[in-house]
């Protein structure tokens, strides 16, 4: 890879403009050593800063995580707190889990405030709703960003905020059922579930967090018929409990363990001790929290892969669990009916005109077929860089500038974020942050871990630019 020669005013393109690049371009705007650089965030979204996670609006939508813990800034932690007192969900008082459409509200502002703040040096931010398409090197070592507006940014450093992309389809072979009007593989297309009528048949595949917000979408739209949820392991999220006070952090005692055994048994020894004085699991399990990259690095791959093949399933519905009202209202429907929860994994999906026929197959049983006016995909995104159809990515991938991490949960990239290519060389012009970085971090999509890569990433480019200055 050719070393880069920075120019005088250094340019950095951000590429995504949801919560990870929203928050590094904040971040960056605070580094002294780029007062002089030129910023651009490439985001398509009619509003930059919420990203799909917090731009459908719909006030049913609730953050899963009390304010507390999601101010943009990990230096003022209150932040979003303070923000939130003044706005009018607030009014009785601040909401313990206010609505995702409100912490997008929140995000936006943040960012327009530094859009259209007088820049503090002859640098500047700039927004482009657009895409990114390729990214190629030049002979100077720079990136030629090309948007699909046909727009060039020379570029020092190109970083991908991305986020998370649509999920895989569900079942195959035979992916007709794709391009079928019944079939919605994006629960937060605008408009996407007031397609459904309030007697349709509806079945969703998965059980986490976004089923939960499809079902309660539902109710809030007047659906009155049964609906059907096949989920593999059929658990519903965690139910977040009072808030406690923390539970001390034991890593050391975990530092030295490399097996997901060894990991588990001092772990269940803790929920013990904490059990005799009648503290919940809760806080046990979340003071794990700021060590679990070091202990996801510690794993050889194939304790890593033995975690993802058993664990990883009962660690996503207790991590990522659901605020109490909206649990309390998915039991009240189970309860009347209006819910039914299968065990199974869906193997087919067929058009039979105007309706899909859905074949689910429970565990070592030869399955049954259930008919849907409508199915609604509420899986996991799609995570395996070698798959994504992203033209940025693909053209970096053929270029062989990004590489899949073998356990396909992101990109291969070094301490700083910077990619490796197909070479295993380290870029010294692409960085990345966010979900692309769970092989490094295994959680690499809330808050807190978000906006500490984006404070670290932020003063690593800036010490590369005072570095080539000083030279």
């Amino acid at each position: 890879m050719l070393a880069v020669n920075h120019s005088a005013h250094p340019v950095i393109t951000v590429v995504g403009g949801g919560f990870a690049g929203t928050a590094l371009v904040l971040q960056l705007r605070q580094q002294p050593a780029l007062a002089h650089a030129k910023i651009h965030l490439i985001e398509p979204r009619e509003v930059p800063g919420p990203g799909l996670a917090y731009t459908v609006r719909r006030p049913e939508y609730l953050l899963n995580v009390r304010p507390g813990a999601l101010s943009l800034y990990p230096d003022v932690p209150n932040h979003f707190t303070e923000w939130l007192r003044g706005q009018p969900e607030s009014a009785a008082g601040v909401p313990e889990f206010a609505p995702r459409t409100t912490y997008g509200r929140y995000l936006n502002e943040e960012l327009t405030a530094e859009l259209t703040a007088p820049a503090p040096g002859p640098g500047s931010l700039c927004w482009h709703q657009t895409t990114a398409v390729v990214a190629p090197i030049r002979p100077d070592g720079r990136r030629a960003v090309l948007l699909a507006n046909g727009t060039t940014l020379v570029s020092d450093f190109v970083v991908l905020a991305m986020g998370n992309f649509p999920p895989p389809p569900p079942a195959g072979p035979d992916h007709r059922y794709l391009h079928h009007d019944a079939y919605h593989t994006d629960p937060w297309g605008p408009g996407n579930l007031r397609r459904i009528g309030p007697d349709d048949n509806v079945l969703l595949i998965g059980s986490g967090l976004t089923a939960m917000d499809v079902l309660l979408a539902l109710r809030q739209d007047g659906h009155r018929a049964p609906v059907t949820v096949v989920a593999r392991h059929g658990r519903w999220p965690a139910t977040h409990g009072p808030a406690t006070p923390t539970y001390p952090n034991f890593y050391p005692e975990l530092a030295g363990e490399t097996t997901v055994t060894g990991v588990l048994a001092v772990f269940k020894r803790h929920l013990r001790a904490a059990a005799a004085q009648g503290i919940d699991w809760r806080p046990v399990l979340d003071s794990l929290r700021p060590d679990l990259g070091r202990m996801w690095a510690t794993w050889p791959l194939q304790e890593q892969r033995r975690f993802l093949r058993h664990l990883a399933g009962l660690w996503a519905v207790t991590r990522h669990r659901s605020p109490p009202q909206n649990a309390a209202t998915i039991a009240a429907l189970t309860a009347a009916g209006l819910v039914r929860l299968h065990v199974g994994t869906v193997k087919e999906i067929l058009p039979d005109g105007n309706v899909l026929r859905v074949r689910v197959r429970p565990h070592d049983t030869p399955g049954c077929w259930h008919v849907a006016q409508h199915v609604v995909c509420c899986t996991g995104p799609l995570l395996d860089y070698g798959r994504i159809a992203d033209p940025l990515v693909m053209s970096l991938r053929d270029a062989g500038h990004l590489s899949a991490d073998s356990l396909r949960l992101g990109l291969l990239t070094d301490t700083h974020g910077a990619l490796r290519g197909a070479d295993g060389v380290v870029s010294t012009t692409l960085f990345t942050l966010g979900p692309s970085r769970r092989p490094a971090y295994f959680e690499s999509t809330a808050v807190p871990e978000l906006r500490r890569q984006a404070a670290e990433l932020a003063v690593e480019l800036a010490k590369r630019v005072e570095q080539t200055s000083v030279s």
